[in-house]
């Protein structure tokens, strides 16, 4: 009999321990999907802040270009 008890103890840590190995894995997983996601947000915004930069770069130049055709008499 107390072979069997012995063998119950067993199984039940056995249990315990993958249902921590479990736990564990989820944790894990669930850190390094939302430092995927902060990722992805900071590459949006950089990727967002990079286009309105060169989208101003780009009116200003043709603004400026615009003038000196206006000043020049190239342009009305």
């Amino acid at each position: 009999m107390a072979s069997k008890g012995l063998q119950d103890l067993k199984q039940q840590v056995e249990g315990a321990a993958q249902e921590a190995v479990t736990a564990a894995g989820a944790a894990v997983q669930q850190v390094v999907d939302q430092a995927t996601e902060a990722g992805q947000k900071a590459m949006d915004q950089a990727a967002k802040s990079t286009q309105e930069t060169i989208d101003k770069t780009a009116n200003q130049a043709s603004e400026t270009f615009s003038g000196f055709g206006k000043k020049l008499g190239l342009l009305k």
